[in-house]
């Protein structure tokens, strides 16, 4: 029996999630009780899943053990990794430590997420394949996968590609520190994927330094991605253009009134003739503010996005650990300082900044207006976002993630948005 091949139930976490996401929005009165029922599926059957499960996951798989992960002693599991570090001669971490690897072993068994550097030391020591560190990174860790802007993680990639172990990989990369300075920076520039498709054919450690001496240079360039950024920019732009048409909505409402307002004020007026009246109105319909996209600014999209959380006195958002799905949502508000980081180019953009924002434009598509376009909705914002995720190397929508599971309830709802904020800020009140 091929041990990759094993199924553990208590270990299969999408099935698992997808089965409860199917019992909530299927239920005959979901139409009815949408928010009750999300929040309460939240709550009772869609914990997050700690890093440490996902190692469990993986290590049952690839020795075997016929066993539920729950029942299996943590000794057991520690004393597989060590034993597997030591076989695979892999030190207990990239820079010295005292530190046991039996000790650290119990910590990556334990903790709720760990660094991407723990994940690619695990990839070394347990021997895994590019495609299984791939699965640590998008699925565990959510984050991007492995960042072809970084020479590092393409040596890391390059080394897990062909089974090389953790001397090899050592030697490789100070191959590449002793490498000439090069002049030419534009590979910084250049879409992620198209270098990615650049290094899978390469053939052998020259063809692979190569490549990677395009990478040093002197001055110190962010790996920022570039297919991230043009997606961000995109949905942040069509982002702005619905929050200005929320407020050209209310603009015109509240001229509405006070047109109508005006109208019955001089109703009676003896002074002044129809033409007046209706010279007078035009005039405050040509007077009218008209908000623009550019005009909406990063604490107006976080008043909206963001709607369903309360403010302090301060004016600022309440913390996350106030919220009853604190551990659901963790960082994933978009918050006008995250933001103004994006813009500025002094943070990366996370896979949940774009789910996010194609959620809400998604949720306000007039097109699918009607509870019968309520699938169609779901199937477009899936294969959309999906799309948007491959493009940027960060891996599809994942089901056993409880937020991108509340979005996916969402949107599958009756009125998506206002679901996900009255979530929200029912989350506060518990």
């Amino acid at each position: 029996m091929d041990t990759k091949n094993i199924q553990y139930e208590m270990l299969e976490f999408t099935r698992r999630f997808e089965n409860r996401f199917y019992d909530t929005v299927d239920l005959d009165d979901f139409k009815d009780k949408e928010v009750e029922y999300i929040y309460d599926t939240l709550q009772k059957n869609l914990r997050p899943i700690p890093f440490g499960d996902y190692l469990k996951r993986y290590i049952c798989r690839q020795s075997g053990i016929a066993e539920n992960h729950e029942t299996v002693d943590i000794k057991d599991y520690q004393e597989i990794i060590s034993e597997t570090f030591r076989e695979n001669r892999t030190p207990a971490s990239f820079d010295e430590t005292k530190a046991k690897i039996g000790a650290l072993a119990k910590n990556w068994l334990t903790q709720d997420s760990v660094n991407r550097q723990t994940v690619f030391l695990l990839g070394f020591g347990l021997n895994m394949s590019a495609d299984d560190v791939s699965e640590f990174l998008v699925k565990a860790l959510k984050e991007r996968d492995f960042n072809f802007k970084n020479p590092i993680e393409i040596i890391y990639w390059y080394c897990f590609k062909n089974n090389f172990n953790f001397a090899k990989m050592q030697k490789l990369k100070e191959a590449f520190e002793i490498l000439p300075p090069s002049k030419d920076s534009s590979i910084f520039d250049e879409k992620t994927g198209i270098i990615r498709d650049m290094f899978q054919d390469v053939s052998g450690d020259a063809e692979l330094l190569a490549h990677l001496a395009n990478f040093k240079i002197d001055e110190r360039r962010t790996s920022y991605s570039v297919t991230s950024r043009r997606w961000f920019d995109d949905l942040y732009s069509k982002t702005k253009e619905i929050i200005a048409g929320y407020y050209n909505k209310d603009e015109e409402e509240k001229l509405e009134m006070q047109i109508q307002e005006y109208m019955d004020e001089t109703r009676d007026s003896p002074r002044l003739t129809d033409l007046d009246k209706r010279n007078r109105t035009d005039k405050m319909r040509k007077e009218r503010k008209i908000w623009t996209a550019s005009e909406m600014d990063e604490g107006i999209v976080e008043k909206i996005l963001c709607g369903g959380t309360p403010i302090d006195e301060s004016g600022n958002l309440l913390k996350i650990s106030e919220s009853s799905l604190s551990r659901h949502f963790g960082n994933k508000r978009l918050r006008r300082q995250h933001l103004g980081d994006i813009i500025a180019n002094k943070t990366t953009i996370e896979r949940f900044d774009l789910i996010t924002l194609n959620f809400f434009i998604f949720s306000q598509d007039e097109k699918y207006s009607g509870d019968t376009n309520n699938q169609r909705r779901f199937n477009d914002f899936i294969e959309s976002t999906n799309k948007i995720l491959n493009d940027c190397s960060m891996g599809e929508l994942y089901m056993a993630n409880p937020y991108e599971c509340f979005l996916l309830m969402c949107i599958v709802s009756d009125d998506p948005f206002p679901n996900y904020t009255e979530i929200i800020e029912k989350s506060f009140d518990e």
